[in-house]
């Protein structure tokens, strides 16, 4: 069983609403001097078999089809 995490994250210059809500609730709770707060995903995966190089480039493939919107989000993926 190969184990891999995804990480997305919206590309620099995109809006993102949340991360400025974040960053808000965070100086209204005290947390002073925090900024540029930026919000994403992750997604852990546990695939079959034993061939790490295969599995990397099928959750490459994942995103690229599904789990990231490339237009506006950059990925990484870390086998484990």
């Amino acid at each position: 069983m190969i184990k891999a995490r995804v990480t997305v994250t919206l590309k620099n210059g995109v809006l993102d609403p949340q991360g400025k809500a974040i960053e808000g609730a965070l100086g209204a709770l005290g947390f002073a001097g925090v900024g540029g707060v930026r919000q994403g995903k992750v997604f852990d995966l546990e695939l079959e078999g034993t061939d790490k190089a295969k599995a990397e480039a099928d959750v490459k493939a994942m995103c690229e089809q599904l789990l990231a919107n490339t237009v506006i989000e950059n990925y990484s993926v870390a086998i484990l």
